[in-house]
């Protein structure tokens, strides 16, 4: 699929995970919520990408994780009623994490447990993760794979949901028709905007 006049977009499969993990490792390095699962910065880049793979394949089975350009932009959607994404799904997550966070991980679950809380229970789409590679943002590719999804929100009377963890995002999902419903200050952590968005 292609955007109009835009970057080529379209949705991943198995093949791509190893590039969009690389690709999310360098969009969420300076994230709020990423430095602070990750306080230290050579091993949070050394960790991210193990991160992002083991959530890229759990997501893959829903059939909404797309990619922008030559790899250099990831989404990863839940459809509605596909977040939280099941009891197997989410303790391997879980695992997952708490291998990569170590001994921080009981100050994690509690501050991850607390922001899981906010979720809202309407039906919605979820956009559980966008990111750019830094030498290609500001080219269009976050607009351009948002477009599929939210196209179909419109079309289908469905809303959407996210969460921003850096404050100079908001602006642009606001352009897509987000607005912010919360901010959530997650315990010793970071502040998240929650931000909702009802189809046009």
């Amino acid at each position: 699929m292609r955007a109009v006049d835009g970057p080529t977009t379209r949705k991943a499969n198995r093949t791509d995970v190893d590039a969009l993990a690389t690709t999310l490792a360098g969009a969420f390095d300076d994230d709020p919520l990423t430095m602070w699962l990750f306080p230290k910065t050579d091993p949070r880049r050394r960790k991210l990408p193990a991160f992002f793979r083991s959530l890229l394949r759990a997501s893959l089975r829903f059939g909404e994780v797309y990619t922008a350009g030559n790899g250099q932009c990831a989404a990863i959607w839940n459809p509605p009623g596909t977040f939280p994404m099941g009891w197997y799904t989410d303790t391997k997550l879980g695992i997952t994490t708490a291998r990569l966070v170590g001994p921080r991980i009981g100050l994690c679950a509690q501050g991850l447990m607390y922001f899981a809380s906010h979720h809202p229970k309407e039906r919605h789409w979820y956009l559980q993760m966008l990111g750019t590679e830094p030498a290609s943002q500001s080219k269009g590719l976050g607009s351009a794979i948002l477009g599929p999804v939210l196209e179909r929100c419109d079309r289908e009377g469905e809303r959407a949901y996210l969460e921003s963890s850096k404050e100079r995002n908001i602006p642009f999902y606001a352009r897509h028709g987000f607005a912010v419903t919360q901010e959530i200050q997650v315990p010793r952590g970071p502040v998240v905007w929650a931000m909702w968005r009802d189809p046009r």
